[in-house]
């Protein structure tokens, strides 16, 4: 990682600001952008700033990267300064008189994003540093240790060079000093939200670094590859084929359809299609507010989303109607086409409208691609484990109508694809002819889970009553579940321990149904407005997730994530005789679900619920009511019970040490007197 402009200190002070600023403006200028001068004054400010923040002359090596790209986070950091035994995260504001709690946020982020994703940031601490040029001198409570991201000190132009001499003092000396040039060598592989992937994606049309975005995750890159070679050949050929992608959840698969329709196949036609309308509606919401946010207009943005964003069922509907249309699309990527609709699920009338599908969606599907002059592709996005629907089709339904094609279609997949215990989702009972096997289209490996890569796993084995795995899953490293039995304290750890510009939000079973008396009765089902709104709005709009009064289903939340979950489990799927067992609410009473189906999608829900969370998962136990016959104590105690047997530990451990921060804790500093840095030369250890 290196900044637009990277240098040392002893180097910035021999040349005028002016001329640093230039050769800043000269970076932006390569990369087509207009150089305002409000910002040209900024850079001048800031390098001004920095050039008598150093005094003492054993800074003088230390080396100061100047506009850092953060891809992640689409941003950049103004300032990361390397010492000998530190990371110093700058962030400006010119001539602000004060230091927001937002701007303090945006520093945190910063720090957190290098911390999580800088292979070279782990080993010595990143100090996120708010710095206001025209604020008066604050006070700083001094973090008591030095590791990880610690919290965020603030300073003004003045305050600055006393402040930078105290981090120095405070923190001990490391056994080996900060190899600026090491450092600078080391991985930056950012891991970006869904949102975030979209976003970026749309703005520059075939970001490759996002498909690999992590090295343990190389099999992205592979999959997208693969992917690649099919569509080459089935156009090489005249052919139709349907790829199929599968992969645990959070591996990456939607990620790899957006790279397709977003990325270097949009220029020859694709469109990203799926029956997650929520998903539909978060991401047109986020391109469409990214387009806002840059001044840009929102009718292109807009009018490409609708094009490329569609939901399956009504692109069915609409080619079923129009029966001699063809597509215009070559290439459509189904996103979980494990949940498409069987038969008697697609041709189904409801209150909201009158099917006219005849047949199964995957077998519409292929009729319809079929009509594409030349060749045609389907990429089918397969999540194991994910059906939680009555009338899914699963994957043998696609299997079943590629053989009846009578050799129209063929088909490339990964050998996992017939070897599911799931009957549903085998595509056949063994290799058929129309068939080529590729493993690189199977996703295995979790990007999602920023901080433990065997959380998806630990899930399976939770929700499949091995706790004997799931304990050594646990004891193996820091597994990112914690357990409550109380709302409030849920509530206090969500709203205290999410740092910067983190997300935290709740989520629990849509057939939870006693959960209300336990004060969680408000779910957020999937009207448009209402899904993104709580997936892109902050606190203190109360509309939003993090205000923490709305839980999202498993309808809602699937195929996007939070940072941190609250999830609240239900009555619906409860320990007895020692295995899981699935029920639904009727009247006043619970009733088993004896269907293996049913029970199967119960399960799934909490497969769902329990893989939202990119960093850790709070999972509440309500403690129930023992005059209550609905949720009787013994239930939850026994839940409880189990999942402390699978490594799940007390809330009251969730790590703190620097990295979580009260927001009114940091308001409360944020708002401290005026005054020198408090023990600025008392090391801490």
């Amino acid at each position: 990682m290196r900044g637009w402009v990277t240098t040392t200190v002893a180097a910035l002070r021999r040349e005028p600001a002016t001329d640093w600023a230039a050769r800043l403006a000269a970076a932006q200028a390569r990369q087509l952008r207009e150089v305002q001068p409000a910002q040209l004054e900024s850079w001048r400010a800031l390098i001004h700033v920095l050039q008598s923040a150093f005094p003492d002359p054993r800074s003088d090596d230390w080396v100061i990267l100047l506009e850092c790209d953060l891809l992640r986070l689409e941003k950049r950091i103004d300032a990361v300064v390397l010492t000998d035994r530190a990371i110093l995260v700058i962030e400006f504001k010119n001539n602000a008189a004060g230091f927001s709690p937002q701007d303090a946020a945006q520093a945190e982020d910063y720090a957190l994003a290098l911390r999580d994703f800088h292979a070279a940031c782990r080993q010595h601490p990143v100090v996120p540093i708010l710095l206001a040029s025209a604020a008066p001198s604050p006070r700083n409570d001094w973090p008591l240790l030095w590791h990880g991201v610690t919290s965020v000190l603030r300073a003004s132009a003045e305050s600055l060079p006393a402040l930078l001499a105290g981090i120095q003092s405070s923190i001990p000396a490391p056994d080996r000093p900060l190899d600026a040039l090491a450092w600078m060598a080391a991985p930056y592989h950012p891991v970006p939200t869904i949102v975030e992937a979209a976003q970026r994606l749309f703005a520059r049309h075939g970001v490759e670094e996002i498909a690999a975005s992590r090295t343990d995750a190389i099999n992205l890159g592979l999959t997208t590859a693969a992917i690649r070679r099919a569509i080459d050949q089935a156009r090489a050929d005249s052919a139709r084929c349907v790829i199929f992608v599968t992969g645990i959840p959070g591996a990456g698969k939607t990620l790899c359809g957006l790279n397709l329709v977003f990325g270097t196949h949009a220029t020859e036609g694709a469109a990203f299609l799926t029956g997650n309308a929520p998903l539909v509606a978060v991401l047109r919401g986020a391109l469409l507010l990214d387009a806002t946010k840059q001044g840009r207009s929102r009718r292109q943005p807009g009018r490409e989303t609708r094009t490329l964003l569609q939901n399956v069922h009504r692109f069915l509907e609409h080619y079923v109607r129009e029966a001699e249309t063809a597509p215009s699309e070559h290439v459509v990527v189904f996103d979980e086409a494990q949940r498409a609709w069987n038969a008697d699920q697609a041709g189904r009338d409801t209150q909201r409208r009158r099917s006219i599908l005849t047949t199964s969606e995957p077998a519409h599907m292929l009729e319809i691609m079929h009509r594409v002059p030349g060749w045609s592709v389907i990429i089918a996005l397969i999540g194991n484990g994910q059906e939680i629907n009555t009338g899914e089709a699963g994957l043998a339904e696609w299997g079943r109508v590629v053989a009846r094609s009578g050799g129209g279609w063929r088909a490339v997949a990964a050998p996992a694809t017939l070897q599911a215990a799931e009957p549903a989702q085998r595509l056949a009972e063994e290799q058929p002819g129309w068939l080529t096997l590729d493993p690189d289209l199977n996703l295995a490996i979790p990007i999602r889970s920023v901080l433990h890569d065997r959380a998806t796993l630990w899930v399976d084995a939770v929700l499949n009553d091995r706790p004997q795995d799931a304990a050594e899953i646990a004891a193996a490293g820091r597994l990112p579940f914690f357990m409550t039995r109380d709302l409030h304290a849920l509530r206090t750890a969500l709203r205290s321990r999410v740092r910067g510009l983190r997300r935290a939000g709740l989520v629990c079973s849509s057939k939870a149904r006693r959960l209300r008396a336990e004060g969680l009765g408000v779910q957020l089902h999937g009207a448009d407005d209402e899904v993104v709104n709580w997936f892109l709005r902050r606190w203190p709009d109360i509309r939003a997730s993090d205000a923490l009064e709305v839980c999202a289903t498993e309808y809602s939340c699937q195929g996007l994530e939070l940072d941190m979950v609250g999830m609240a489990w239900g009555g619906d799927f409860i320990r007895e005789a020692g295995h899981w067992q699935a029920r639904r609410f009727s009247g006043t009473r619970w009733n088993r679900v004896s269907h293996p189906e049913m029970r199967r999608y119960i399960r799934n829900t909490y497969r769902v619920l329990l893989t939202r969370a990119r960093y850790d998962t709070v999972i509440l136990i309500p403690p129930g009511h023992a005059e209550d016959a609905t949720r009787p104590p013994q239930e939850a105690n026994a839940i409880a019970a189990y999942l402390q047997a699978c490594g799940v530990r007390p809330l009251e451990g969730l790590p703190s040490c620097g990295d979580a921060l009260a927001p009114q804790l940091l308001q409360r500093r944020l708002n401290a007197p005026a005054g020198p840095p408090a023990a600025a030369a008392t090391p801490r250890h």
